[in-house]
């Protein structure tokens, strides 16, 4: 492994829990059409029902379980104006997910980034409180339960297995601080896994915690997520 790596052929940190979200207890706020605006610092997003940003918005300034409640049947376009955000497939924080970080998604497909699958739809998101690109620490270990090989990382690693990582897969992870994007393929491609050192515990056990949508331990790229 190299510099920032410790032997044993190390890597990095993670987290862990059954659900990717919150417990959904409530809808999403959206944020006054009118003063007051959200203080300075804090995250917020506005959704669009059509592309290119026209058609029925809201802002939000907290997460939203479910956009239809809202009047929306999915969101086509976005803006994030601050902090950063994990987008859902499917409402209650389920199927696909993606990192939203600040800027501008003009439709669907923009959603996903460099993701090799297409995304047709986001109905509940949140933000991401504990994003910290300066202060960002894991460790990856080669199975379940945090056994076998591991691997501490504090950077962005568009191949793993460039940087001494031992196979194509991660059994599970630990996230000691901010929080990281981890993709099935090289490059940041493919499917996205968000982890987060304040939501389970900063551990996740098992591939099936890496996500709802989550079929397989295969991850060859991870990134810090932008503030």
């Amino acid at each position: 492994m190299r510099d920032n790596m410790t032997h044993h052929c190390t890597i990095l940190r993670p987290l862990e829990g059954e659900s990717d979200g919150p417990p959904c207890p409530r809808p999403g706020r959206p944020a006054p059409a009118g003063p007051p605006r959200p203080r300075p610092g804090w995250p917020a997003i506005i959704v669009y029902d059509e592309e290119c940003f026209q058609g029925r918005h809201h802002e939000f300034t907290s997460e939203c379980c479910n956009v239809m409640e809202f009047g929306f049947e999915s969101v086509r376009s976005l803006r994030v104006e601050s902090g950063a955000w994990v987008g859902y497939e499917h409402a209650s924080y389920q199927g696909q997910q993606f990192i939203l970080e600040r800027g501008e998604y003009p439709q669907c497909d923009a959603f996903g980034g460099s993701n090799a699958y297409h995304i047709e739809r986001m109905t509940s998101f949140r933000p991401i409180a504990c994003a910290n690109h300066r202060e960002c620490r894991m460790t990856i270990y080669e199975r379940e339960n945090f056994l076998g090989r591991k691997g501490e990382l504090s950077d962005d690693y568009p191949s793993l297995q460039a940087m001494g990582w031992c196979n194509n897969e991660v059994g599970s992870f630990r996230i000691q601080s901010g929080a990281f994007v981890c993709y099935q393929y090289p490059g940041y491609r493919g499917y996205q896994y968000i982890m987060e050192c304040d939501r389970h515990c900063g551990e996740y056990k098992h591939f099936r915690e890496f996500g709802s949508h989550c079929q397989t331990p295969q991850i060859q790229s991870i990134r810090r997520i932008q503030q």
